[in-house]
């Protein structure tokens, strides 16, 4: 079955749910077309009059909204309520500042008139990841709905009470029916939404396979796509950087939502000034962190989103280990029910081993040292992700200069890669490409027309 909620905390099935058959999607699909024929007649303001009441909703009722985060990939209680804030901001933002971003564009002929007009393409496709229940749909939902498409997602497999908690949001605020739509569908189903005519875009967040698998499908539809795939995120510590501050934010970095973030930090790439002291307090802090019910406020580290995902990292160990590197702390699963996963560095990672180039989604840490700033910035190159990564330093101009010389979507200097809605977020290279977020995020999915008006007499 395709859609389970289980608790990782404890491993207990909470709730089963069956895919569409193909007369449902067929059903849906339908009114989905039908209904952006009507959707994007309706104006800005009456769009942003149905996305700020879905964000009041979600604010009023945030610990409504957070409960089912944490049963369900077993987010920590107190991040899920700030996922469900940060969803209800990106929703505010764009029902505040949708028609700007779209409003026609004038140019300047050399005779005559013309203006681009930003125009709605249809019905849209997403495929996004459990890692941010709410998050990852706000802001594919929000700026879309509001630039007068209409959305269908297929969310992750162990979240369909996120996803119908989001459908029904939306449901609630006054959108009509078949503006956006939760899609409990098979991998199998997905190549079929993809292909069918009344889908003009699809988006994808999740892992480089899928995304290659997804793009190509859109590829061959010749459909617009954007690709969010991950990352290896660099986290440079230079000669001049406050290290207490800095270890802080390195354990942030790492151990936000159990290390299962995008942009968390991945590889902590080190100056050798600095390298041994930054090693004993980073191990030292995450050695305190103690695990628990992540209903719990107390709880300082939560379990994993699934038991796969603890097998599939362990075994990313075991296999690092392997090839000879070396375990500073952790590595091992955590003796007690749930899925739960020591926090772990490796030291030691030869740039030839599978560790090297592979993103370790989890409470594990890539330590590396360097000799210098130069030496730092080619490892932080050395990868076929580039989504985010940050740079600190007591200096902010050479820490602008080293962002610079990273190949990466964003670069955050003195704080860790984090994401707000007036921020565009995506990356390059395997981390595929798009944005998503702030005004450029709402200008993925729509026609750029050109409107030009010229004399009846003019020359052609």
């Amino acid at each position: 079955m395709t859609y389970q909620s289980i608790n990782p905390y404890d491993g207990k099935l909470l709730q089963s749910f069956d895919d569409l058959t193909e007369e449902s999607l067929e059903t849906k699909i339908a009114t989905a077309a039908a209904c952006f024929e009507s959707w994007r007649q309706t104006t800005f303001a009456q769009r942003a009059a149905i996305a700020a009441k879905a964000a009041a909703i979600m604010r009023a009722r945030a610990d409504e909204f957070a409960r089912p985060v944490t049963l369900e990939m077993g987010k920590r209680i107190a991040e899920a309520r700030g996922e469900v804030a940060l969803s209800a901001d990106i929703i505010d933002y764009y029902a505040q500042n949708a028609e700007r971003f779209l409003a026609p564009e004038r140019l300047h002929p050399s005779s005559g008139e013309a203006e681009i007009e930003s125009t709605p393409l249809g019905v849209l496709f997403g495929v996004q990841p459990w890692n941010f229940p709410y998050y990852q749909l706000a802001r594919f939902a929000a700026p879309n709905l509001m630039a007068g498409n209409v959305v269908m997602v297929k969310h992750a497999g162990n979240v369909p009470q996120c996803a119908i908690a989001f459908e029904e949001l939306w449901l609630e605020a006054g959108a009509p029916k078949g503006a956006y739509t939760n899609l409990l569908i098979s991998h199998d189903q997905v190549n079929r939404v993809i292909d069918d005519p009344r889908i003009k875009g699809v988006a994808l967040t999740g892992s480089v396979e899928a995304g290659k698998s997804v793009a190509a499908r859109a590829g061959q539809n010749l459909k617009k796509s954007t690709m969010e795939l991950g990352g290896s995120d660099a986290f440079i510590v230079l000669d001049d950087a406050d290290l207490e501050k800095t270890v802080e934010w390195a354990v942030w970095a790492k151990m936000n939502n159990t290390g299962q973030c995008c942009v968390a930090g991945k590889r902590y790439i080190v100056v050798e000034e600095l390298a041994d002291r930054f090693l004993d307090k980073f191990r030292t802090a995450l050695a305190k962190l103690e695990p628990g019910d992540p209903m719990d406020e107390a709880t300082t580290l939560g379990p994993l989103s699934t038991e796969g995902a603890l097998v599939n990292l362990l075994d990313q160990v075991d296999r690092a280990v392997g090839d000879c590197a070396t375990v500073v702390m952790g590595g091992k699963r955590i003796d007690r029910p749930g899925s739960f996963m020591q926090p772990t560095i490796l030291a030691d990672i030869a740039p030839d081993s599978a560790a090297f180039r592979e993103e370790f989604f989890g409470p594990v840490a890539l330590f590396f040292r360097v000799k210098d700033e130069d030496e730092a910035v080619a490892l932080a190159n050395d990868s076929a992700f580039g989504l985010g990564g940050s740079v600190f330093t007591g200096d902010v101009a050479r820490g602008k200069r080293v962002a610079s010389r990273i190949d990466t979507g964003t670069m955050f200097v003195n704080h860790p890669t984090w994401t707000t809605p007036d921020l565009p977020f995506g990356g390059v290279k395997d981390s595929g490409y798009g944005r998503e977020l702030s005004n450029m995020g709402i200008q993925e999915f729509v026609n750029k027309k050109l409107v030009r008006v010229e004399a009846i007499d003019a020359p052609a």
